[in-house]
């Protein structure tokens, strides 16, 4: 993929887990809910169906304020590569002010566990700048290090069960 920089954002760390274990993370509406937001935020509400034209919708509490982000999924390639947008929602309804189409990709890491990198697309550069002022660097970072702290407690929680 190109990233157009001025309208792309993009985000990549190693991360210390399985990159079957990060996609149901990332697939399964009660996970995202533990780590999708920087914390002390949170994701109140998550619904996913998993196909292209699915919907991709999550609800935010942000300091006591509800913030509802209705999309779809544009792309699922199991384990692999996770695409969703706020340009539509489910029934490919236009959304009169969409934010981004974000990009999810993970890969094996050779030295273990993955690669994995967010990328948000945006319809312009100024709403490129408006992320990136928001703290897109930090907040997708935060996220990433939420998420696999929360994916070491499922694999934790896993090996104690066995």
């Amino acid at each position: 993929m190109t990233l157009d920089p001025s309208t792309d954002l993009s985000f990549t760390r190693k991360i210390d887990a399985p990159r079957e274990l990060l996609w149901e993370c990332w697939t399964t509406p009660e996970h995202i809910k533990q780590f999708f937001v920087p914390k002390p935020h949170q994701v109140t509400d998550c619904e996913i169906d998993l196909r292209p034209g699915g919907r991709f919708n999550t609800t935010f509490n942000v300091e006591g304020h509800e913030m509802r982000n209705d999309g779809v999924c544009l792309e699922v390639v199991e384990g692999r590569r996770l695409v969703f947008t706020d340009a539509y929602t489910e029934g490919w309804k236009p959304n009169p002010d969409p934010f981004m189409t974000a990009i999810i990709e993970f890969e094996d890491h050779p030295d273990g566990g993955t690669r994995y990198t967010a990328t948000a697309r945006h319809r312009s550069a100024e709403a490129r700048q408006r992320h990136e002022e928001m703290g897109f660097h930090d907040g997708w970072g935060t996220v990433a290090t939420q998420l696999e702290d929360y994916a070491k407690s499922l694999r934790t929680g896993a090996d104690a069960s066995s």
